[in-house]
């Protein structure tokens, strides 16, 4: 028979499930896809949009924007990446790089930046923000690089990703929530910072497993190398002397690959959550480049 099953034409025809259609607090429809946003600051300063990593959400820099001028002169703009936190993620919905620096062209383009914009990244989220800079020269004036991982991803690292994907999507957020957390953080959070210790868990565990999982697999399969030489915007990396992610060697790699970095700084104490372990030491050193 040649009949077409009529549930196989519905679900090609749907870009968005039925389910996740709704009329939620903080999700605006940014491009095609409905993503939560906040804005605060200024609404007449110079642009800034923050780009959180893996597992992480638009609140890991809210303390940075209440401790810096962020909050006093700048018009930024938080928001949580497809299939993390408030921003749900369709079934036929792909995550990678590539589309994440796609959402932040299109929520440039729904606030009506055209120019000037700082972007600011925290891990994952850097290689989205070295995306967008590489093919929207014209949009991005300034970088801020927050553990950076290596780019290309190492082949041990995507493989740890991919494993990490498969592990989530069976066993939920609580089977990795301990080895992340643990290896993530430095020894001093680990033994005098329970509270920030207990924001990453809370970060991580709030997730839904398989917005987590999509996105892991993004970041594995992250193993093309940017152009990193042709980004001329303004940069600034920084990095804890802890952080096993993004050790000082893999900074080092950025500061002589991307033409305009101002400044690398290195956090004592810091492992690779650095909003968390040390709010105040990366305000000051954001603080130097506003």
């Amino acid at each position: 028979m040649d009949a077409q099953n009529p549930t196989v034409d519905r679900v090609e025809k749907l870009s968005i499930p039925a389910s996740l259609k709704v009329n939620q607090k903080g999700l605006v429809t940014v491009g095609n896809k409905p993503l939560h946003i906040k804005q605060s600051g200024d609404p007449k300063g110079p642009p800034a949009i923050f780009i959180h990593g893996l597992g992480g959400t638009m609140d890991y820099w809210t303390p940075l924007v209440e401790l810096t001028k962020f909050k006093s002169s700048y018009n930024c703009v938080l928001f949580d990446l497809e299939g993390h936190g408030l921003s749900p993620t369709s079934p036929l919905s792909k995550l990678s790089i590539a589309s994440f620096a796609a959402d932040v062209k299109s929520l440039a383009s729904h606030f009506g930046i055209t120019s000037g914009l700082t972007l600011v990244a925290h891990s994952m989220g850097c290689l989205v923000a070295l995306k967008c800079a590489q093919e929207n020269p014209g949009l991005v004036s300034k970088l801020i690089l927050v553990g950076p991982p290596p780019n290309p991803l190492p082949d041990a690292a995507s493989k740890g990703s991919h494993a990490r994907a498969d592990l989530v999507r069976v066993e939920g957020m609580g089977a990795v929530v301990d080895a992340v957390s643990t290896a993530g953080t430095s020894q001093k959070t680990k033994t005098s910072n329970p509270l920030a210790l207990s924001a990453v868990r809370l970060s991580l565990l709030g997730q839904s497993a398989e917005g987590y999982a999509k996105a892991c697999s993004a970041l594995a399969e992250a193993t093309d190398s940017l152009d990193l030489e042709s980004i001329k915007a303004e940069t600034l990396i920084l990095t804890g002397a802890e952080d096993k992610v993004s050790s000082v060697e893999v900074c080092e790699g950025y500061k002589k690959r991307l033409p305009k970095v101002v400044s690398l700084e290195v956090l004592p104490d810091v492992g690779h959550w650095h909003v968390f372990e040390d709010v105040a030491g990366v305000a000051h050193a954001v603080e130097k480049v506003l």
